[in-house]
């Protein structure tokens, strides 16, 4: 256990100091971030990522396939969907008795390939 403590120590400042610049700077900007933390907030739920994905790799799927795609009922999908839609990241169009879902614009699609390729290249390491 001290051995975890004295790891801990080497990555913290050993003195209490800041720069006030730095800190009126940066600390207004964070306000910024509030709708990124939703965005992010959404796609933490493995469901919602994997469906987003999914939704990256076709241009446009109907609610009953996420359903088969995902193993869940059509509901469990619609939920999901219908949060995803809420949230800024899918769009839908209906089609007779059909809901279809896509990706709202190319920015999801960006931020996903690019995680995609983060989290290869820290399997590799």
């Amino acid at each position: 256990m001290s051995k975890n403590v004295k790891q801990e120590k080497k990555d913290m400042c050993e003195v209490t100091c800041f720069d006030e610049d730095v800190v009126k700077r940066v600390q207004p900007k964070l306000e910024e971030l509030d709708s990124v933390e939703l965005l992010f907030k959404a796609l933490s739920d493995a469901t919602r990522l994997k469906i987003t994905y999914a939704l990256t790799i076709e241009k446009e799927l109907c609610v009953c396939d996420v359903a088969n795609i995902m193993g869940t009922t059509a509901a469990t999908a619609s939920h999901h969907l219908r949060y995803l839609r809420n949230m800024g990241l899918a769009k839908y169009r209906k089609e007779g008795k059909l809901v279809f879902y896509s990706i709202v614009d190319d920015h999801v699609r960006q931020l996903l390939t690019i995680a995609l390729e983060h989290s290869k290249e820290i399997r590799k390491k």
